[in-house]
C-alpha cells in the first residue's frame, strides 16, 4: 500500500471511530440529562469522511434515529460522498 493511501486508510478509521463515540456519549449524556454535544458537532465527523461511523453509531445506541436530519441527511451524504470516490476513481484510470 502507498503511503498516501495508507494516511487516508488511518484518517477514515480515526474519524469513523471518533463519530461513532460521539454518538454513544451524547446518548449517555442524553439519559443522564446532562449538557449535551451539539449537532453540528455530531455532524463534523461525518462531512469528514466518518459518516459510516456516525450512521452506526445512531443505529447502535438507538440515538438521533427520528431527527431527519440524521436518519435521513446521513444517508445522502454518504451516497455523495461514495459517488465522489467512485467519480475520482473513474478519471485515475
Amino acid at each position: 500500500m502507498n503511503e498516501s493511501l495508507e494516511r487516508i486508510v488511518i484518517w477514515l478509521v480515526i474519524v469513523n471511530g471518533l463519530g461513532f463515540i460521539l454518538m454513544g456519549v451524547d446518548k449517555w449524556k442524553a439519559k443522564r440529562g446532562v449538557w449535551r454535544i451539539s449537532e453540528k458537532t455530531l455532524f463534523l465527523p461525518a462531512l469528514l469522511g466518518g459518516t459510516p461511523g456516525v450512521i452506526a453509531g445512531m443505529r447502535y445506541f438507538r440515538h438521533k434515529t427520528k431527527h431527519w436530519q440524521f436518519s435521513k441527511g446521513l444517508p445522502v451524504l454518504l451516497a455523495l460522498q461514495l459517488a465522489v470516490v467512485w467519480l475520482s476513481g473513474k478519471r485515475m484510470i
